[in-house]
């Protein structure tokens, strides 16, 4: 029993790492598409998070791009959890990362319009879910591929 809980402690904090990793291989994925569209950051991360906890509005601008990076890499962060414990379940690496990828962009799917952040992908044009696929792709393989180095599998 106790090494089982040791499995998955370690599995828990290996993803932890992983998912901080995935978020900054998005995070630069992301940065370098909207340089490249000219388009601003995404803010959806500080409006959702927000939305969650009640707060109404920020203090300033710089207030909420503070905020929207904490949430950003949080959100990311956290999620490194849930690939450290697919792999603890005893998926194979390549599963539990695409295990991995399809619940993370999958619950951005439901919660960002359940939230009223986003409207439902139906409504996206096709070039705009095509890049949050990649990104969301980046994290996941990104992630995938730091859990796999820190658990000896590649």
């Amino acid at each position: 029993m106790r090494e089982q809980v040791e499995n998955v402690a370690g599995a828990v904090g290996k993803g932890l790492i992983a998912g901080f990793a995935g978020t900054a291989a998005m995070t630069v994925s992301s940065t370098l598409e909207a340089k490249l569209r000219g388009r601003a950051p995404s803010d959806a991360p500080a409006r959702a998070t927000a939305k969650m906890l009640g707060i109404k509005e920020f203090e300033d601008a710089v207030a909420q791009a503070r905020f929207n990076d904490l949430s950003h890499w949080g959100y990311g962060t956290g999620w490194g959890l849930v690939r450290g414990l697919l792999s603890a379940a005893g998926l194979s690496p390549r599963a539990a990362t695409a295990m991995h990828g399809a619940a993370i962009y999958g619950a951005a799917q439901v919660t960002l319009p359940a939230l009223e952040i986003a409207p439902p992908i139906v409504f996206w044009p096709k070039q705009e879910i095509a890049i949050d696929a990649w990104h969301h792709s980046v994290y996941a393989l990104a992630t995938g591929i730091v859990y796999d180095l820190l658990d000896g599998q590649r």
